[in-house]
């Protein structure tokens, strides 16, 4: 099984790239990220998953490790295939799928050509305990109910005022992700907030700031 190859681009196509290894040409297909990071007639090594069906083999290259571990979780899913995955990885970065799987947000998922409401829902609901375990992002957002520095689990009364002023400023028109990062930065500066009259208030300090 195909793991990694090194060699040179002898051609970029618009979802694959033609990587001569030694006078042998492998039809690596990618996603943008990867596409964008190759110059024709340049060395590049790339990091390959091989798929094996009874009609073809399928080499899918990634920039780096991060995406490949993305792409293996993607595609876990129900519903979302090689080409599904290729194309979430070219829209959405790390930190924006870590972000939408860590705050449920479908509708950041929906950004992506050929993801609707429901498979987008199901990859953030699927994936959100499967990302973690794996340990997969790239300077992860910070949880509300997981501050950095935490020696404890928070009490249970802290996630759920997290959740429920994530709610309330959805109501105000904010999206859930960048209600979920409001939330995150207030909770993260004054850890000693207990209520969501409390809460409220410096997420919405938190969001002002980041509009000014």
């Amino acid at each position: 099984m195909i793991g990694k190859l090194r060699g040179k681009i002898d051609h970029i196509g618009d979802d694959h790239l033609l990587l001569d290894v030694n006078g042998v040409g492998y039809v690596v297909h990618g996603s943008q990220k990867l596409l964008s990071k190759a110059a024709y007639g340049e060395a590049m090594a790339v990091l390959i998953d091989t798929q094996v069906r009874e009609d073809a083999i399928t080499l899918y290259g990634f920039a780096d490790a991060a995406e490949q571990q993305w792409f293996r979780l993607l595609t876990q899913v129900q519903g979302v295939g090689s080409k599904v995955g290729l194309a979430i990885l070219s829209t959405l970065s790390a930190n924006d799928l870590s972000l939408a799987i860590g705050s449920g947000d479908a509708r950041m998922m929906q950004r992506v050509s050929g993801v609707g409401p429901k498979l987008a829902l199901r990859i953030v609901t699927e994936l959100k305990d499967k990302a973690a375990l794996a340990k997969v992002s790239a300077e992860p957002f910070i949880a509300p109910a997981a501050a950095k520095g935490a020696e404890k689990a928070p009490a249970p009364a802290v996630a759920d005022i997290s959740e429920d002023a994530i709610a309330a400023l959805g109501s105000l028109g904010y999206g859930r992700s960048e209600a979920f990062q409001a939330v995150a930065r207030a909770m993260k500066a004054q850890p000693e907030i207990a209520s969501l009259q409390q809460l409220i208030p410096a997420a919405l300090k938190e969001l002002s700031s980041q509009h000014a």
